[in-house]
């Protein structure tokens, strides 16, 4: 917990309950110990989707549907989202929970490796008002050329679980043994967020860390 508890607990109970359908594949991912997006990164998402009106957005990192259903709810009309999971499993169950929820039409889930499919889009020349990286936190940094190729002149880049339970502000050497990888990519990750010329981003202390990005315009690609 990076935030107060109670404070974070005060916040949370402001928000408005979600639909039937995703309370249902919340607690049944819960029970699974299938990671989803966190209440207070779900409360900035939704309002960043009315902000910004995205017509496009970009998932990496599916699990069970669950994020993507949440940002279905909330695009505007004609808006699609493209998420890719490469896990078989959670593959399987992402497509039920979608096609349950009869969002079909709004979410096409490619399933792969995302440092594949990412080059493959990149190359199409695909591009996404808003992309959403919620996966392997360790590929972050192998991520940024492909998604950067894909965002446009004020488009934005949403980057989930960049602080890693406060744990990024340690010494690589006061983390675990298996997480120094991890740990050193993603301060690595951070860096190039906050010092890439024509990206402007901000990092906040919420939920796990969420950094926001955004291509000034001038300097698109």
């Amino acid at each position: 917990m990076i935030t107060n508890e109670r404070i974070e607990a005060y916040i949370n109970s402001l928000d408005a309950e979600l639909p039937e359908y995703l309370r249902a594949i919340e607690k049944e991912a819960l029970l699974g110990h299938v990671p989803i997006v966190k209440k207070p990164t779900r409360s900035l998402l939704r309002f960043l989707l009315h902000l910004h009106q995205p017509k496009q957005v970009l998932e990496i990192g599916t699990a069970v549907g669950f994020s993507s259903l949440f940002m279905s709810e909330y695009l505007p009309n004609g808006g699609r989202i493209t998420t890719i999971e490469k896990m078989p499993g959670r593959i399987d169950e992402a497509r039920r929970n979608i096609k349950e929820a009869g969002k079909e039409n709004k979410i096409t889930l490619l399933p792969g490796d995302a440092a594949v499919i990412l080059e493959e889009l990149s190359k199409k020349r695909a591009s996404f008002d808003m992309i959403f990286m919620d996966a392997a936190k360790g590929q972050y940094p192998s991520f940024f050329i492909p998604v950067m190729d894909m965002l446009p002149e004020g488009g934005l880049l949403v980057s989930d679980n960049v602080l890693q339970d406060g744990d990024i502000v340690e010494s690589r050497y006061a983390v675990t043994r298996r997480n120094r990888t991890i740990h050193c990519r993603m301060r690595d990750y951070l860096y190039t967020l906050t010092h890439t010329d024509g990206l402007d981003t901000v990092v906040l202390p919420l939920g796990d860390g969420v950094a926001l990005s955004t291509r000034l315009k001038g300097k698109g690609r």
